[in-house]
């Protein structure tokens, strides 16, 4: 199973990046994630951490892009407004990476590839 560490090595050889994370144990998801820094865009790198993750499947088949994530002020009202407009809650708000809510909805779009959108809290300072 591809790990991050192989992902890191591969990207760093041909893109730049402002700061690399390391890799950090998300319990609640059964993942380890890792952010990559450029500008004011992060990718964030996800491999499971146990057989029963909930991206084991995806990885099995193949990986690639997952999901696209949005920081948002106020998650439950942003997840609440997507449910309304017909999106299906996968994880409700839960506490994920920096302690900070996150919550995972899918939408049934047909021409996007990408159906999987995750809202994480704004970090409190």
């Amino acid at each position: 199973m591809p790990k991050i560490q192989d992902s890191l090595g591969e990207i760093t050889k041909f893109l730049k990046f402002d700061t690399i994370g390391v890799p950090t144990l998300i319990g609640s998801q059964r993942v380890n994630v890792c952010f990559l820094k450029v500008g004011g865009t992060y990718l964030e790198f996800i491999e499971p951490a146990e057989e029963n993750s909930p991206v084991s499947n995806f990885v099995k088949e193949g990986g690639g892009v997952h999901h696209i994530c949005f920081e948002v002020k106020d998650i439950r009202k942003e997840v609440q407004e997507i449910i309304n407009k017909g999106g299906r809650m996968i994880v409700e708000p839960v506490k994920g990476f920096e302690d900070r809510l996150i919550a995972f909805v899918f939408l049934n779009m047909k021409n996007t590839k990408c159906n999987l959108i995750e809202f994480v809290e704004e970090k409190i300072t």
